[in-house]
């Protein structure tokens, strides 16, 4: 850690979950030199990060399988991590072993899914456990070498070569008209 961090701060963090998943996102930009220590039943997350240093250190509800898991920065910023549950059945009651609330972890609602919309979701590749695809669609694992960036924008049309046709909002309006019923004089 550089010798300018100040005190270590527990990082925001949003999660959600599948039958067989556990989505984490660590919210803390541009980590210097994350270290992370990924258990069955534990997370340990360091790292620093604009003179501010981090740790994570948590157990899980119940156990996750670390060898099917996956993590990265995703989007350049915050770090993802994909957690496959040791064992795929109903939903955790809540992520962390211990039942206290705290106040850096809150629910991802933008990929939480009723365990009811389970059905829905396992015809598309995610359902699949298809981790690597995943990523690719949320926009690469920046952080992991090798890995691209946003995939898949080869085939959007070049919006400088586009011909200027006229559209439908294009046409001219009619001048407005002065209301002379309710006027009255000064």
């Amino acid at each position: 850690m550089p010798e300018n961090v100040t005190n270590v701060h527990v990082p925001q963090c949003l999660w959600a979950q599948r039958d067989d998943i556990v989505y984490l996102t660590v919210a803390v930009e541009d980590v210097d030199k994350p270290e992370v220590k990924l258990e069955d039943n534990t997370l340990l997350f360091k790292g620093s990060a604009h003179n501010q240093s981090y740790e994570l250190n948590i157990e899980f509800f119940k156990p996750i399988n670390k060898e099917e898991s996956k993590w990265g920065v995703y989007a350049q910023k915050h770090w993802m991590f994909i957690l496959k549950k040791q064992e795929k059945g109903p939903y955790w009651p809540r992520l962390l072993k211990e039942s206290k609330r705290v106040h850096w972890l809150k629910a991802d609602w933008n990929k939480w899914k009723d365990e009811d919309d389970e059905d829905e979701e396992e015809s598309g590749p995610q359902g699949a456990g298809d981790f690597d695809s995943m990523f690719r669609q949320m926009g690469g694992l920046g952080g992991m070498g090798g890995m691209g960036g946003m995939g898949g924008m080869d085939d959007l049309p070049d919006l400088n070569d586009m011909e200027e046709k006229e559209d439908s909002d294009d046409e001219k309006l009619p001048d407005l008209e002065e209301n002379t019923e309710n006027k009255t004089e000064a």
